[in-house]
């Protein structure tokens, strides 16, 4: 099973042009070996024979379109079916290469956009064409035979259509999670902004009123209380002003940790493993705000203490830890309510990772890993 896995993650890596040029040279290969011309498709009852050099280049045109298939699917159908066609008019010898029409089909009502509601249509008339001319070759084939073989046909269409239309649903989903998550981490921030001006500001202010009826000797404890209280403030905004800047036209990502854990007055060891490659931006801001999040908790809950961000890049996953060592109060376990934490679960189930955070033995600790997939 895991050499499975490893297979493929490899295979998810490969791109879609590769993985149709693969498939072109493999079929273009199939056609021309020896005894697997059983295997491909006969039309029609028409005596068979070698067509020579014209046979060579109709199993290659119904062949090599394949290598364009995901992003000429109109023009690789055209061509393939075309080359199909004229190769069982004229009645040459069976190839297996003739399979590259179902491949095109499928191709075709998968990635087609712009042709996709007249395609149909084109490709329907197209077959009736191919009907009328072995009929006049005199080929004995009946009506039923060409309806089903038209059935078939269909059948690969649809087939391509229904795996576009699980991706396109797949894609909504997606979109509609990480648009209730950035409603939960606005709703989370607003609640975060409130508690850091609520909280420090309150406390400031009664702490200055009150230096006016206390000893002057206790006058310089009070100022730096209130010195201490400000700084906090400070802190903790300036992460809810990173993140608030993380949802803006300017998103940040992995080459701007360092600049997150270097903050005055804590002490935040950072280690990345690997070396760091080209993601998506959407799986740049979910690792990033990852760490802006543990970090902020880590400010607002357990002060003082040192934390530690390892960010591992492996070939095929992007791992993530934020320890922080020490006590956590219990309102620090759960994460600014388990509200901003949860809605960093969200996008890392989004993106089809794994997202934990709870306490461990010497402290809390947030980790996530998010694979790496290609696009295609």
């Amino acid at each position: 099973m895991p050499k499975l896995g490893r297979l493929r993650n490899r295979w998810a890596r490969v791109t879609l042009e590769a993985r149709d040029r693969g498939l072109a040279v493999a079929v273009t290969v199939a056609a021309f070996v020896p005894g697997l011309g059983m295997l491909g498709a006969q039309f029609g009852d028409l005596p068979r024979h070698d067509g020579g050099f014209a046979a060579v280049l109709l199993v290659l045109g119904q062949t090599l379109p394949l290598a364009v298939r995901s992003r000429w699917p109109s023009v690789a159908l055209t061509i393939s079916g075309i080359c199909f066609g004229a190769h069982e008019v004229l009645a040459y010898s069976p190839s297996i290469g003739s399979l590259a029409l179902y491949f095109a089909l499928y191709s075709a009502g998968a990635h087609e956009e712009r042709w996709r509601r007249a395609l149909p249509a084109i490709a329907s008339i197209g077959y009736v064409v191919f009907a009328i001319l072995l009929a006049l070759r005199g080929s004995p084939s009946e009506l039923p035979v060409y309806v089903v073989y038209y059935v078939v046909l269909v059948l690969f269409w649809l087939l391509g259509s229904l795996v576009r239309q699980r991706r396109r649903q797949e894609a909504e989903r997606r979109r509609l999670t990480a648009r209730a998550a950035a409603a939960d981490e606005r709703a989370r921030l607003a609640r975060e902004l409130h508690d850091v001006v609520t909280h420090h500001v309150t406390a400031m202010v009664v702490q200055a009123d009150a230096a006016r009826y206390l000893p002057s000797e206790r006058v310089p404890e009070v100022l730096t209380t209130i010195t201490g209280s400000g700084r906090d403030a400070l802190t903790e905004l300036r992460f809810l002003l990173g993140v608030l800047e993380a949802t803006g036209a300017r998103t940040p990502g992995l080459a701007a940790l360092r600049n997150l854990v270097e903050q005055p007055g804590r002490v935040i060891e950072l280690v990345e493993e690997g070396e760091r490659p080209a993601l998506p931006a959407e799986t740049e801001l979910t690792a990033y705000r990852i760490v802006q999040e543990a970090l902020t908790n880590a400010a607002k809950y357990a002060a003082g203490r040192p934390a530690a961000v390892r960010v591992g890049y492996r070939v095929d996953l992007l791992a993530i830890e934020v320890a922080t060592e020490g006590p956590v109060t219990e309102a620090g376990a759960l994460g600014s309510g388990g509200r901003g934490l949860g809605g960093l679960r969200d996008r890392v189930d989004a993106l089809g990772g794994r997202f934990t955070a709870g306490p461990s033995e010497d402290g809390f600790l947030v980790s996530a890993e998010i694979p790496l997939r290609s696009d295609g």
